[in-house]
């Protein structure tokens, strides 16, 4: 009665709440907050220097966090570019004297609160040309106006920036004068929005056109349907239909598609290039972080369904894995969890397992399909990189900067080339003679040789990613040591996915797992052994990243050890037969989303690049989460079907017809490579 109960209830709520109806309640929430948010900039003006110094909330004893902006924290280097040739002054009593030496050790943390405390104090920093000066006026009197009067007589001697009267904190100081010259990504504040780059000129103007096109399409369409709407036959009484419904064209998909991403594209620009919407720094509890996780942990225990299969890491359980693993991403993102080291470590082993299913999973599909056309290929790269190639363009951001994205396409096709190369080498070919599974370890064994040389060798590295035009796609900050790190942060765990798929379909093959509902993995004896042994490892790996000292230290030992608990989790979740036979529909459901969700909470659920948090509703962070998170995961639902639509169109499996649209994008990122080099040159 329960069970009925509960279908009949999930029945009854999908009949009036669907994912339609819930997307076109977040576009009118995002123009109602987008209108909203736009009368109050125009009433109370867009000065965020206004809320840095008066206006905002205490996020903990110290950290102060300022109504609808982000605070920088600013690193010695940083301090010294922004006030080189500076002179700065204070001038007040012992309150402004701390806020004196408190600004001084943003400069130079070995300064020493020396002298005479009811007399001038000035400091000098003769590298950078840096002079700040404390001078004792204790009352607002004669000889304060004296001071000021002088400087404002003499136009040499005269500081750049006097503060009197009033104590503060040294930070927002120092985000008051900095902000606008170093415009750092995580300092909103005093900020105004950047200036449009060409390519995104471009991009709106292509985005306008499509709107255009589409809408004239629509009502074209609409008007022929009109004409051809079934009529009343006045002699008989019946309707005559004049038609039949006739599908949807490629260019109607094409023309929606564009037109739905180009209305998207704007609410990013929006929430993360406009100053249309507000911004707050992150700021981490252990309640921010494990309160949503045990929630989301409730939810999906409770949706919970029979797989379809029940074979090992069938769809069903990828897709669960995925989304589990993706929410628990995303809630320490935005509760900067990445202060605490042993959520670090853990989040770190989530990270090496989606790359342990890239190679789990591709190399499945070769082994077993054998097709290494070019369809294929093309399918999957476009599916991985369509949202960060418009990302990339629309929020001027480089394509290492969404690293995710980067790290699984390579990957991908180091699968692809491993297994294609001659001999190729597939699962039919193998079951003729066992001689080619010996031949397949042996590609295996080079591939991590291959891996070995360049983890060990970074000038190797650099220098074949430092090409051109491999350079433009993997230089961050200009250099790809960020590409090399990231790399080399989980470089063995796709050459582990690729074995395990590998082991696996070979005992699979020869019937050696029980694989039926209900059924243990293996014999009883050797079943309990294997989820002893995986208990007991999982928890002996997180006992180890919970005894961490420092993400160096962690860091080195990770590409070697973080299988361990990929491994254990694995058996610990497909040994049992009864664990086998059950999936979570709530993550899988976000499991199929996981990418769009990752790139996504880029810029229209955190934001200044994942660096602080949007803020659509003020004052009320609770609701504020509620309302974003909301529009984010159905904008991300949005971009997938909108991705799926558009690969079937721009990618057909026709050879002839494939290859003429690949020129086409070739001369497209050609083009793109070009006005990149001109925007670089004109910025320098």
């Amino acid at each position: 009665m329960a069970a009925l109960a509960y279908n009949l209830g999930k029945r009854e709520i999908n009949h009036y709440f669907s994912v339609r109806s819930a997307k076109v309640l977040a576009l009118v929430a995002v123009l109602l907050l987008a209108a909203c948010h736009l009368a109050s900039r125009r009433y109370r003006g867009n000065d965020s220097c206004e809320y840095l110094l008066s206006s905002g909330r205490f996020l903990g004893e110290k950290v102060w966090q300022p109504h609808s902006c982000m605070m920088h924290k600013y690193k010695i280097s940083e301090a010294k570019n922004c006030l080189v040739d500076k002179h700065i002054a204070f001038i007040g009593d012992s309150r402004i004297r701390q806020l004196f030496y408190s600004f001084v050790k943003i400069i130079n943390p070995q300064f020493k609160e020396e002298g005479n405390k009811h007399g001038n104090i000035p400091f000098e920093d003769k590298i950078a040309a840096v002079k700040v000066d404390f001078l004792w006026h204790p009352e607002v009197n004669g000889s304060m106006k004296q001071c000021i009067k002088v400087w404002t007589e003499d136009s040499v001697a005269k500081p750049h920036v006097i503060v009197a009267g009033a104590a503060t904190s040294a930070m927002i100081l120092m985000n008051v004068c900095c902000n606008k010259i170093l415009k750092p990504v995580d300092g909103s504040c005093c900020q105004p929005r950047p200036p449009l780059t060409l390519i995104q000129k471009l991009a709106a103007c292509f985005f306008t056109l499509s709107i255009i096109g589409y809408l004239i399409f629509y009502i074209i369409h609409r008007n022929a349907h009109r004409k051809n709407k079934p009529c009343t036959d006045l002699e008989s009484g019946e309707e005559k239909k004049n038609i039949i419904n006739t599908p949807v064209s490629p260019l109607e998909i094409l023309l929606q598609s564009f037109c739905k991403l180009g209305l998207i594209m704007a609410y990013f620009y929006m929430c993360d290039r406009a100053n249309l919407f507000m911004k707050e720094n992150k700021f981490y509890t252990h309640s921010t972080f494990f309160i949503p996780i045990i929630y989301i942990l409730v939810l999906g225990v409770f949706y919970n369904e029979n797989t379809k299969e029940t074979k090992v890491l069938n769809r069903e359980q990828t897709d669960e894995w995925k989304g589990w693993m993706q929410l628990v991403i995303l809630i320490y993102h935005i509760s900067g969890a990445s202060t605490f080291l042993p959520v670090y470590m853990h989040i770190r082993v989530l990270v090496a397992a989606y790359l342990f299913q890239t190679g789990y999973g591709h190399f499945s599909y070769f082994w077993i399909k054998g097709d290494f056309g070019i369809h294929r290929v093309c399918q999957v790269l476009f599916r991985l990189n369509f949202l960060v190639v418009v990302l990339c363009i629309v929020m001027d951001r480089p394509y290492q900067f969404y690293y995710f994205v980067p790290l699984v396409t390579v990957w991908f096709m180091v699968i692809y080339v491993t297994l294609a190369l001659w001999p190729q080498i597939i699962q039919k070919k193998a079951n003729g003679n066992c001689f080619w599974h010996f031949g397949l370890l042996l590609k295996l064994a080079f591939l991590l040789l291959c891996i070995c040389f360049l983890a060990y060798s970074q000038g190797a590295f650099e220098k074949i990613f430092s090409l051109w035009p491999l350079s433009k796609c993997f230089e961050l900050k200009g250099n790809v040591y960020e590409w090399w790190f990231r790399w080399r942060l989980d470089r063995y765990v796709v050459f582990h996915g690729m074995l395990f798929a590998f082991i696996y379909l070979a005992l699979q093959k020869r019937q050696i797992l029980s694989e039926g509902k209900g059924e243990p993995l293996f014999s009883n004896k050797i079943s309990n052994f294997l989820l002893f042994i995986s208990v007991v490892s999982f928890l002996t790996y997180s006992i180890w990243a919970s005894s961490c000292k420092n993400k160096a230290e962690c860091n080195e030992l990770h590409p070697s050890v973080s299988v361990v608990q990929i491994l254990a989790f694995i058996l610990i979740r497909n040994i049992p037969g009864y664990a086998r036979s059950v999936y979570s529909s709530f993550f899988a459901w976000f499991g199929k989303i996981s990418l769009e969700l990752f790139i996504c909470q880029y810029h229209i659920w955190l934001a200044a690049d994942t660096r602080g948090i949007l803020v659509l509703i003020p004052g009320n962070p609770m609701l504020n989460i509620i309302v974003s998170t909301f529009i984010f995961v159905c904008v991300a639902h949005e971009i997938s079907q909108i991705t799926n639509d558009l690969a079937q169109i721009i990618i057909p499996k026709d050879n002839s017809s494939l290859l003429k649209r690949l020129a086409c994008i070739a001369a497209f990122f050609c083009g793109l490579l070009i006005l990149s080099s001109i925007q670089d040159k004109s910025r320098h």
